[in-house]
């Protein structure tokens, strides 16, 4: 594993072009995103009203499509 201190770093760093030194850029926005998302914890406590709340829009979404599934099962199996 390659030991990097900041002091090399940054020598590294003043070598790059341009092109160079925003894909160092985009990586650490990367690697900050993923600190912060590594961070967030979902409090089921919260998340229980949520789905108690949408679980009529789900039920109802998931038999509008049930007529005409039945349909083509029917179609089918005259087939």
């Amino acid at each position: 594993m390659l030991l990097a201190t900041s002091e090399s770093l940054k020598q590294d760093i003043e070598k790059l072009t341009n092109e160079q030194l925003q894909q160092v850029a985009e990586f650490i926005a990367f690697l900050q995103f993923q600190e912060k998302r590594k961070r967030i914890t979902l409090d089921p406590v919260l998340l229980a009203p949520l789905a108690t709340e949408f679980a009529e829009e789900d039920r109802v979404l998931a038999e509008s499509g049930m007529d005409d599934y039945a349909d083509m099962l029917a179609k089918e199996d005259q087939l």
